[in-house]
């Protein structure tokens, strides 16, 4: 297939026309490498690479800690219809032996081009600090065990890519050193100080979850995880911009002082992504969703309702320039997870994932 005449989105950040090769599913350099000469005129459209969600739990009624492989297949629909052609399955803080039926019911599922590529799975937890647990059941948070995520890495045919945890816990610090070069180590849920998380990434953790929520604020005497990120130069953060999570004006912020190369926008969507308002669930409590805005009965933010397209379009209403909101869903969450050899670009080599869209961010086709 030739994807013609469309300003295509290069690594540098710039849009350039040109066409756009795809055999096999995956992208070609010259139309002599393609056997199907199938034109698609794309004309005063752009095309993107398709976008990378390493934050989700669910979308379209079903979750993935329902631990049914079907429902997670009508999630990877959904989410492979709205742009997201690279996913990560999201677990929550469960009981044990719940979070080994999660983990086990992807082990060899089979998925179809209509659906998100499974990038991995993002353990999210239950080595978090019960003060900082956000929607996270607090009766299943416990101290961060190498033995037991390796259990659970097991399960899943080792695809786990991200685990969060705490660096406060008792054994934090431990597991860090043990698991560095076996999974991305993310900080989050917890209420560590600036001293205490640099330690944890200076030890080897390199990702912070969801920046700024389930976190100690950035204050100016007390700059807590943030500001431990903030000067761990190969640290990754994540941001949540559903236009709920956090004000316009600190994502702006969060952009100045990480740059272009560091934010991972992530859509922490859960299953009311895609449904009308009503009551839904997230990690067995119960959460009530309005106008995108999901909380459990107290107030307390459940995820997110957006998916990630439409969190890199509210990137740019708040301010954000095209091409870093574009690199923030697609190269920088690629590169955190260490599959940007496959995916995050459009490049010669690389998984066909494109996106085509209006210079509104309509998308008109997904490959």
């Amino acid at each position: 297939m030739i994807i013609k005449n469309a300003m295509v989105f290069q690594e540098d950040g710039t849009f350039q026309k040109k066409d756009i090769y795809l055999e096999k599913g995956f992208l070609v350099s010259s139309e002599e490498e393609v056997t199907d000469k199938t034109e698609i005129d794309a004309s005063g459209l752009k095309a993107i690479p398709g976008l990378v969600d390493v934050h989700s739990h669910g979308a379209f009624g079903h979750d993935f800690c329902d631990a049914d492989p079907e429902g997670l297949k009508v999630i990877l629909k959904y989410e492979k219809e709205h742009g997201i052609t690279s996913y990560c399955p999201t677990s929550m803080t469960l009981a044990k032996e719940k979070l080994l039926e999660i983990f086990a019911s992807v082990k060899d599922m089979e998925t179809s081009s209509d659906m998100a590529r499974i990038a991995g799975i993002n353990m999210e937890g239950p080595f978090v600090d019960v003060k900082k647990k956000g929607a996270q059941a607090s009766e299943h948070i416990c101290p961060p065990d190498p033995d037991f995520f390796r259990l659970c890495n097991e399960h899943c045919g080792n695809i786990i890519k991200l685990v969060t945890l705490s660096p406060k816990e008792e054994g934090a610090m431990d597991f860090i050193r043990e698991l560095k070069d076996e999974v991305m180590i993310s900080l989050g849920h917890t209420t560590a100080d600036y001293n205490c998380a640099k330690a944890a990434m200076d030890a080897g953790a390199a990702h912070v979850t969801h920046l700024f929520n389930a976190m100690p604020p950035f204050a100016h005497r007390d700059p807590g995880v943030i500001g431990a990120a903030l000067d761990t130069e190969n640290c990754m953060a994540e941001l949540i911009c559903d236009g709920y999570h956090i004000h316009p004006s600190m994502i702006r912020a969060a952009f100045k002082m990480f740059g272009e190369e560091r934010i991972c926008l992530i859509s922490d969507s859960m299953m009311a992504t895609g449904m009308p308002d009503g009551e839904y669930e997230l990690g067995g409590q119960t959460v009530y969703m309005k106008d995108r805005f999901a909380a459990l009965s107290d107030g307390t933010l459940a995820g997110s309702a957006t998916n990630l397209f439409d969190c890199m379009k509210k990137a740019m209403e708040f301010g954000i320039p095209e091409s870093t909101a574009i690199f923030a869903a697609t190269r920088n969450p690629a590169k955190s997870i260490g599959i940007y050899d496959k995916v995050g670009s459009i490049t010669p080599g690389k998984y066909g994932d494109i996106l085509v869209v209006d210079d509104k961010y309509n998308l008109i086709q997904v490959f």
